[in-house]
């Protein structure tokens, strides 16, 4: 069973976090949501946080998490939430779409809209070289977590604004990139595109200052995906929920708003 919070009470939103990240990365905007409203679950993804070691049993990525959310959701007793993801959370709750598991979908710079394989080795080889550099730098990690630069030295590669991340969640961060090698290292084995269609609701959102999953990508989301509302989140980065918390909380929330009223794509 996947690791995992319930905040709030009211209609349910799954939050994913993204590759070699943790449940805790939304912290900054759980409590913005369930003051709309809303039940807020985070999830550890598997190999990552408090979630058992990634075990797909000789499954492709695709099959193996698609079994793990429908587990975690009968555990719940919820049936087609909100789901939203970042980075690799954005293709699983796209997946889910597809699968008949999410109601509406929102999606923060989601992975699987790359254009060929040499964008895929740059990704890959970007998490490579930094959790290689975390390694590295582990022994003085809870030092510099303390300070902006240690931060910055860490982070600056998938937020905007380091210094805005709490010294004890830049620790836990660090701490899980290192632990969740086993599960990347997986994971990137099985990466796949995302191809559609969408049979609900979605929303594409692009981070602006993205260092990972590159902006052009969004292009690619929007000739693939046109059915779905696609849009730009301003002065983040590729994982923006620290970086600015009421932009990011106005996002899904507007989300989800035109998947109630059942309003179609729109740029």
């Amino acid at each position: 069973m996947l690791a995992h919070e319930r905040h709030g009470a009211g209609s349910p939103i799954v939050l994913i976090h993204g590759i070699g990240h943790r449940r805790q990365g939304w912290d900054p905007i759980v409590p913005l949501l369930v003051a709309e409203g809303h039940e807020v679950i985070t999830v550890d993804l598997p190999g990552h946080g408090e979630s058992p070691a990634y075990d797909a049993g000789g499954k492709d990525v695709k099959d193996y998490l698609h079994e793990v959310f429908e587990e975690l959701y009968a555990h719940l007793g919820i049936d087609r939430p909100h789901v939203v993801g970042n980075s690799l959370g954005g293709l699983i709750a796209l997946q889910g779409a597809v699968n008949g598991n999410a109601g509406s979908v929102t999606c923060l710079s989601p992975a699987g809209f790359w254009k060929g394989g040499r964008d895929f080795l740059y990704v890959r080889g970007l998490f490579r070289t930094m959790i290689t550099a975390a390694g590295l730098l582990a022994p003085v990690a809870p030092l510099l977590m303390r300070y902006t630069v240690g931060k910055a030295l860490g982070f600056s590669w998938l937020v905007q604004h380091p210094s805005r991340i709490p010294a004890d969640h830049a620790l836990g961060d660090f701490r899980n990139m290192l632990k969740a090698r086993p599960a990347v290292a997986q994971l990137f084995k099985g990466a796949y595109m995302f191809e559609g269609p969408l049979p609900v609701p979605a929303t594409i959102a692009w981070s602006e200052h993205d260092k990972v999953l590159l902006p052009y990508q969004a292009k690619v989301a929007q000739q693939r995906l046109p059915e779905a509302f696609h849009t730009v989140i301003p002065g983040v980065g590729h994982v923006p929920m620290s970086d600015d918390p009421q932009l990011v909380a106005r996002v899904i929330l507007d989300s989800i708003a035109r998947a109630g009223k059942g309003t179609g794509a729109a740029a």
